[in-house]
């Protein structure tokens, strides 16, 4: 993404596009600490007050201010000492924080531009709240995550996915930039207003290579009219770019808008940190009590228990057992969603149930071709399966639909690649990935080994132990979903060279 870049010392920050680089490697940094650091550069010397630094991280979100403490510690571990003594991150005590260093803005990075796919293509931008209530936010973000659901279930449509359009989110940017980094040719755009008990939507389609302006309409509504409105704005536009209306297989949708609110807020943390996921299983437990006939939550609760996320002590056969039965839950509430049929299907093929998981996976891509998230992981399962071209070409895929992906993707992409024996692509890209999320050390540990940068190789292993402590390469080989003996085999080999514990 297009934006000014900051060069301090050895590092060039580059907030839009999600990267820190120290001399020209990338450095795995979160999401939060990139936006504190980004915060601190864009005003250096500044003292910047802690409630600000959390808005900045944590936007719309109660968090507690040790959060800021421990993300600003690991930042200065990050960073290190400056070349001539000191810290680049000054404590002001009880008030907040300053950036010391000295800041170059560089000109603005382009991202290079993605060629058309060969139908109409087209990003649901998010929608603007146009409300005073900051609460009201997640209701926006949720008309634009259900609008690109509804979308991306038209085969004839390429649809680009949420992770990617949000990532424009609050950045005044011409059309044309954004469809050019997206690799689309047209951008749904709108604003959105919630209050006493109506909604109000403006939305625009823009062909953004000619400007022209193809659909616009404003809704004023009961909100109870809510799905309603998405359900005509999906087919208006499916109208518009294909010249004719289809009937959509009917999706689930909740009775309850406080129940839909709190799937779209626990949504945001799932994948942030254990703690973070841990307050939306709160959250999506309270949302199956309000409606529980409502699939999302159970969807989202079955990956919460999955990664072992709702226990700090990582998952077990219980968590396992109880992720497959939500799941299935998920499936049979609605049978109709493609997220709720991919889920089914990686756990599925955890359980080493191949047969019914590959069926499920066809038909979530039979339901929606342009679930990026489908095809991620379809990939990790193919590449175990010993197909790694075919593990290739859906991550492949993957990043096509989601240009801007979450940091999972980055791990399926050097897996195929240690697996293809692409050994220096796969540490390319597992160095840019967040490593503390995906443990993708380990791949990266295995990739170096069979270079033979052994020394490199154990001290990626040891950080990973540092995590991971009770890693055995036993234990991972009994739990991963192979079907192929000489892709296990290829796997144990790097990491027996890496140093893992048998």
């Amino acid at each position: 993404m297009q934006g000014a870049r900051f060069a301090f010392g050895p590092f060039v920050l580059d907030p839009a596009a999600g990267t820190l680089l120290r001399d020209d490697v990338p450095v795995a940094v979160g999401y939060r600490g990139l936006s504190l650091l980004a915060a601190l550069v864009a005003r250096p010397g500044e003292i910047l007050a802690k409630t600000e630094l959390m808005d900045a991280a944590w936007p719309g979100t109660a968090v507690e201010e040790g959060n800021l403490t421990v993300q600003i510690a690991q930042l200065r571990k990050l960073l290190g000492p400056p070349a001539d003594g000191g810290e680049w991150i000054a404590t002001v005590p009880r008030v907040g924080y300053r950036f010391t260093g000295a800041i170059e803005q560089l000109a603005d990075a382009k991202r290079k531009s993605l060629p058309l796919p060969d139908k109409p293509s087209i990003a649901v931008l998010p929608f603007v709240n146009l409300g005073n209530d900051p609460e009201q936010e997640a209701f926006a973000d949720g008309l634009t995550e259900d609008l690109i659901t509804d979308l991306s279930r038209s085969p004839g449509l390429f649809v680009i996915a949420r992770n990617s359009t949000f990532a424009y989110k609050d950045k005044a940017m011409d059309v044309r930039e954004i469809a050019r980094e997206l690799g689309v040719r047209y951008l749904l755009e709108g604003s959105a207003r919630r209050a006493a008990g109506r909604v109000r939507i403006n939305a625009q389609l823009v062909d953004a290579v000619s400007g022209e302006h193809l659909w616009a309409e404003r809704f004023d509504r009961s909100l109870e009219d809510i799905f309603a409105v998405q359900d005509e704005v999906t087919a208006r536009i499916v109208e518009a770019l294909l010249g004719r209306l289809r009937t959509p297989l009917p999706r689930n949708r909740p009775r309850n808008l406080e129940a839909y609110d709190l799937c779209v807020r626990a949504r945001k943390l799932i994948d942030d940190s254990p703690q973070m996921a841990q307050e939306a299983h709160l959250m999506l437990t309270r949302a199956v009590s309000l409606d529980p006939g409502y699939a999302e939550p159970y969807r989202w609760l079955a990956m919460n228990h999955w990664m072992g996320w709702v226990h700090s002590g990582g998952p077990s056969e219980a968590d396992r057992s109880i992720a497959l039965e939500l799941a299935r839950k998920a499936v049979a509430i609605d049978p109709n969603d493609a997220g709720c049929r991919w889920i089914l299907a990686y756990l599925l093929a955890y359980e080493r149930s191949f047969a019914e998981a590959d069926a499920e996976f066809a038909r979530a891509i039979e339901l929606d071709p342009n679930e990026a998230d489908t095809w991620a992981a379809l990939s990790d399962i193919a590449v175990l399966a010993g197909r790694v071209e075919e593990g290739l070409e859906h991550i492949g895929k993957a990043f096509r639909l989601n240009p801007f992906p979450a940091s999972w993707y980055y791990l399926a992409l050097g897996q195929a690649h240690y697996a293809a024996r692409d050994y220096e692509a796969s540490i390319e890209t597992l160095r840019r990935d967040e490593t503390y999320r995906t443990s993708s050390r380990r791949f990266l540990a295995a990739s170096l080994a069979q270079l033979g940068r052994l020394d490199e190789a154990r001290a990626e292993a040891e950080l990973f132990l540092v995590g991971n402590p009770h890693f055995t390469i036993g234990h991972w080989a009994a739990t991963e979903p192979f079907r192929d003996d000489a892709m296990l085999e290829h796997f144990l080999d790097g990491f027996r060279k890496a140093g893992f514990p048998e």
